[in-house]
């Protein structure tokens, strides 16, 4: 499985300014209304934060994975977003997000939802990956470092 399969370019976002949680959630899915109209990105926001009350996506090491699964949902949605001033996401070791990749899954499809989570984790755990994604110049070569992965 490759991610970059289901990445999107519009749905790269390099420079994320808000710095709350629920800020950088309603700031990571506003592009999804604009690539999958049908989503409702309100919807979602509200999915994502009850999901955020059940114990934090913010998994340490500068990284969060915001997730959730959406009923009328057609096929997995990811995006991937950095914010250079980090974010107080509540995460597992008390430090600031700067890595952010939110996955959206139908609801039906649990098995694929959870290997994109588990391949984003793999990947994130690479600190020299985690450096490069950090340092890349705008969201063309941060397209071009998710082709890959």
């Amino acid at each position: 499985m490759k991610l970059g399969d289901y990445l999107v370019k519009d749905l790269i976002l390099p420079n994320l300014t808000s710095d709350s949680k629920s800020g950088v959630l309603m700031e990571l899915i506003a592009p999804v209304g604009k690539t999958e109209p049908e989503v409702d990105t309100d919807h979602a926001v509200r999915v994502l934060l009850d999901r955020e009350r059940l114990g934090t996506t913010g998994i340490g090491d500068g990284i969060a994975i915001p997730h959730g699964k959406l009923e009328n949902l057609e096929k997995v949605i990811v995006v991937a977003g950095r914010s250079p001033e980090g974010v107080d996401f509540e995460a597992l070791d008390h430090r600031p997000c700067f890595i952010f990749f939110l996955v959206l899954a139908p609801e039906q499809m649990a098995g694929l939802h959870l290997r994109i989570l588990a391949q984003i984790s793999r990947v994130l755990k690479d600190e020299a990956f985690r450096k490069r994604f950090l340092e890349a110049e705008g969201r063309d070569e941060l397209w071009n470092l998710l082709q890959d992965v």
